[in-house]
This record gives C-alpha cells, structure tokens and sequence, in this order.
C-alpha cells in the first residue's frame, strides 16, 4: 500500500508534535503537513489535497466542523477524521453531517489510531468505542416507527395514542392502559385529528392505516 498523505489540524502545538512523532514509526503514514486553525487546514487541504486529515473541533477562526464542511465541498475525495476530546452529542453529529468519516477521542492509543486512518483511507467509517455507544444509544431512543415517519408534527404521546386508536380501543382503555385521565386522552385525541386535518377517529384511523400502523402494530405483535 502506498503511504498515506496525512495532515494534522489541531490548535495545540504539542499534540501534534506528538502525534506527528507517534506516526513517524508508521512506513505507510506520510504526514505532509500541520495546521493550528480552520484556515490553515482548508489552504493545505487546497494545495496539498492530502489522503486523509486528523481535524480537530475546536481551533480559532473556522472551527473543525465548518473546515470540514468547506473541504469536502472541493474535495470529497478526502477522507476526514476527527480527533477531539469533545463527545457530546451536538458536536459528534455536526461533524458526521460535515462529512467526517471517523470520530475519535484524543486518548485513542497508536494502534486505535492507526487501524481509524487506515479505515477511513479505505472510505470505511470508524468511531472510537464510546462515541460508537452514544450512537447506537441515540439512534436506539429515535422513534422510527411508522406514526413518526408518516407523521412528524405529533408528539410521542400523541403517535403512542394514534397507534391505540388504530388498533380499535375507545378513549377510556386508553386512559387505563397508559394510566392517564379520561380527559387527557379525549385532549390528545382532538390535538391528533387536529394535526391530521381529519374529522373523526375513522378518518384518522384510515389516514393512519394508509401510512402503515396497522402493518406495524400486526408485525410487534408478532414479535412477542
């Protein structure tokens, strides 16, 4: 395999020395340049158009996100990895909507380093093993059943009722079912024909049949 062309962006001078160091003993690593801003990294990604770029999130002037964004929409062709020691959530999916194929923390050791810029040359996509959890832990709590997809302006709550309603139960084995008032429910159900633009539970029932509940709630009840 030919050496990768690497360049490191991070505003701190020690870790890139350090990391420039740490691949220095790599034969297929080539780090071709280093940049301390969201500027310099964008001007060496111009005329250097190197493999693949080690971006950090936070740097002066054009932070790591909008650097990320502004080189991948001249150069797509490189693969961008972020290594930062911010793991929130805000910051991880900003940077996978930027276009970054790989998201590390800064205490990844040589080897996990090593194997994520050799992933991401490959165009694989690789994330250090606590942001991979908070992922999988993200995409498992996003609600993806039909009621959410065919109908985004209702609440939870509110999709959790339409799918009582399609399985044929009147407001008060609702109410009992999810321990809730009578009059709450009866609410709900007024706020769902309502932003369903439909008159009465069987429109809504057959607006929500059309999108798929009832295929939904047949297949979970299949499952238990």
């Amino acid at each position: 395999m030919d050496a990768i062309r690497l360049v490191i962006a991070d505003d701190h001078h020690f870790y890139r020395e350090g990391v420039r160091t740490m691949l220095r003993a790599i034969p297929v690593m080539s780090v071709i340049g280093e940049a301390a801003s969201g500027e310099e990294v964008i001007s060496l990604a111009i005329q250097q158009q190197p493999d693949v770029i080690l971006m950090d999130m936070k740097m002066p002037g054009i932070n790591g996100i909008e650097a990320t964004r502004r080189i991948l929409q001249q150069f797509p062709r490189i693969s961008i990895l972020v290594v930062t020691m911010f793991d929130d959530d805000d910051t991880v999916f900003a940077a996978m909507r930027a276009g970054a194929r790989g998201y590390l923390l800064k205490d990844a050791d040589q080897d996990e380093l090593v194997r994520a810029i050799t992933a991401v040359y490959r165009g694989e996509a690789i994330f250090s093993p606590l942001i991979a959890q908070r992922m999988i832990h993200y995409f498992h709590a996003l609600p993806s059943t039909a009621a959410a997809l065919a109908f985004p302006d209702l609440t939870e709550r509110e999709r959790e009722i339409l799918q009582l309603v399609v399985q044929g139960q009147s407001n008060a084995a609702i109410a009992k079912q999810l321990t809730l008032s009578l009059k709450t429910v009866q609410n709900h159900v007024s706020a769902i024909l309502n932003k369903l633009q439909v008159a009465d539970r069987t429109q809504a029932m057959m607006r929500a049949r059309e999108a798929g509940l009832d295929r939904e709630y047949r297949r979970n009840k299949q499952t238990f």
